[in-house]
């Protein structure tokens, strides 16, 4: 059985960081691409970041130079390091995996169940 848990949301101020991670299992790992995205309320998922299995990495223009994507093969996790965090970056994060190249499609073969992020201003 598959499972992607995502954690490390919360509350943060305007200006601060977070770090998210995403624990994978049932899964090997290091044959998957790995993505971040999000839903603000009342807007469709939008992708944030994806990582691939070489270490490759992409970002949405809105979070470009902000955060960073990052994984440990070792631990079966993917990270996304937060930075100046804005009102308008929260949202619900969910983590995903794709195998082999399917990441860079945008296709998406498991999904996590989300964390909150919310930014106070």
């Amino acid at each position: 059985q598959v499972q992607l848990v995502e954690s490390g949301g919360g509350l943060v101020q305007a200006g601060g960081s977070l770090r998210l991670s995403c624990a994978a299992s049932g899964i090997t790992f290091s044959n998957y691409g790995m993505g971040w995205f999000r839903q603000a309320p009342g807007k469709e998922r939008e992708f944030v970041a994806a990582i691939g299995r070489s270490g490759i990495s992409t970002y949405a223009d809105s979070v470009k130079g902000r955060f960073t994507v990052s994984r440990d093969n070792a631990k079966n996790t993917v990270y996304l390091q937060m930075y100046s965090l804005k009102p308008e970056d929260t949202a619900v994060y969910y983590c995903a995996a794709a195998i082999g190249t399917k990441w860079t499609r945008g296709d998406y073969d498991y999904w996590g169940q989300g964390t909150q992020v919310t930014v106070s201003s």
